[in-house]
């Protein structure tokens, strides 16, 4: 399991390669299914244009957090391994902002798995956002629907 939050852009296919090549869990012939999720940032939000955004956490308690959500999906999946990258700081349209890799025996849970941690991810773990817009700033209330 690995799970990083970065204040630095990122590849999120070669993260994905180098884990997925380094992990001892994930020897050839373990697993039969990795399922991935990419999330980028958007340049609109809520009907606005948005520059930039500016992501901020609580480092010990955010770590613990996705340390918490993967391990709760690990033993209800039967996962092999975990890769979660999430990025704070100062993030542009496009960027990747969240990485989530699930790898299993089988395709159907490291799909459910993948979705179930990003969601859970959305839901729990505390980040909080700061939108640049055309004309001023704004804290953002609440997270998108899934």
């Amino acid at each position: 399991m690995k799970i990083e939050i970065r204040p630095e852009p990122y590849d999120p296919w070669d993260e994905l390669a180098a884990h997925q090549s380094a992990s001892d869990a994930l020897a050839p012939g373990r697993y039969g299914a990795c399922a991935s999720f990419v999330g980028t940032m958007r340049d609109f939000n809520e009907g606005e244009e948005v520059r930039s955004m500016h992501l901020e956490h609580y480092p010990e308690m955010t770590q613990a957090q996705l340390e918490q959500l993967a391990e709760e999906c690990i033993r209800r999946h039967g996962l092999l391994d975990v890769l979660v990258l999430h990025r704070v700081g100062e993030i542009l349209p496009n960027d990747p902002i969240v990485l989530v890799a699930a790898w299993s025996a089988h395709r159907k849970e490291a799909l459910g798995a993948c979705r179930e941690m990003m969601e859970m991810l959305k839901s729990r773990a505390t980040f909080w956002k700061k939108e640049q817009l055309g004309r001023g700033e704004r804290w953002v209330e609440r997270n998108t629907p899934g």
